[in-house]
């Protein structure tokens, strides 16, 4: 069942009727006390992260955010629960994955088995991101649509769209580069361009990614164009039907 990317309030978006603006593909805040220590509150950065299908740290956020505290999580939900444990701000700070000053050199700015938390960035508040597991999935067909919450409208030198290549077990194996076939990628994007969303603009790049059937992982590369700042994400599938 595909979800509707969530925003700010919690609620899941509709869609319906929305006007809808792809880009095309050149290739194939304030802080709350909680517990005693510091959490960021959502959105407290303001800069962004794909939505649909959702990053890790934001479906658990969308997921959990208000009830992050149930028990019942751990046995439901149990990669969101190890990602809640580790370090809450990952959720809270759903938006600020990313690295600043890579110049490009992603692959060597972020090791193998570190990629969906941007080589250990932000002191770690990602880590458990890494982690292989049954993480909750979103299911898609050959064809999708990939949408990035661009929320501080910062434009894009590039985007760059991966998915793990057949046989990768995302619940078994650490996220490599080896593992990931690129299936899209834009050219420049102005700041502001895009569909206009609850905050900032939707960037919706349609992707093709054949060959695959059951548990995936889509890996983003946003190069932002206002900074070298480089945003990086992991978001789970699950590709219906059969080889």
């Amino acid at each position: 069942m595909n979800l509707s990317p969530g925003r700010l309030d919690g609620t899941r978006g509709g869609g319906g009727g929305r006007l809808r603006r792809r880009f095309g593909v050149l290739a194939a805040g304030c802080a709350v006390a909680l517990g005693g220590s510091l959490v960021l509150a959502p959105g407290a950065a303001g800069h962004g992260t794909a939505v649909s299908p959702p990053s890790r740290n934001y479906d658990c956020w969308q997921r959990w955010g208000d009830d992050f505290q149930n028990p019942e999580m751990a046995t439901e939900d149990p990669m969101c629960w190890q990602a809640w444990q580790a370090d809450p701000n990952a959720m809270w700070n759903w938006n600020g994955l990313y690295r600043e000053g890579d110049a490009g050199d992603h692959e060597g700015a972020v090791p193998d088995g570190q990629l969906c938390s941007a080589g250990h960035t932000s002191a770690g508040r990602y880590d458990a991101l890494d982690v292989p597991g049954d993480w909750h999935t979103t299911e898609v067909g050959t064809d999708f649509t990939f949408v990035n919450n661009d929320q501080a409208n910062h434009g894009a030198d590039y985007y760059r769209v991966y998915v793990t290549k057949q046989g990768f077990d995302p619940a078994a194996d650490e996220l490599g580069w080896g593992d990931l076939e690129l299936v899209a990628e834009t050219g420049k994007i102005a700041p502001g361009e895009g569909e206009p969303a609850e905050t900032g603009v939707d960037v919706e790049i349609d992707v093709s990614a054949p060959g695959r059937t059951g548990h995936h992982i889509v890996f983003m590369i946003w190069q932002a164009s206002h900074l070298d700042q480089t945003f990086y994400s992991c978001s789970d599938v699950s590709f219906s039907g059969v080889l």
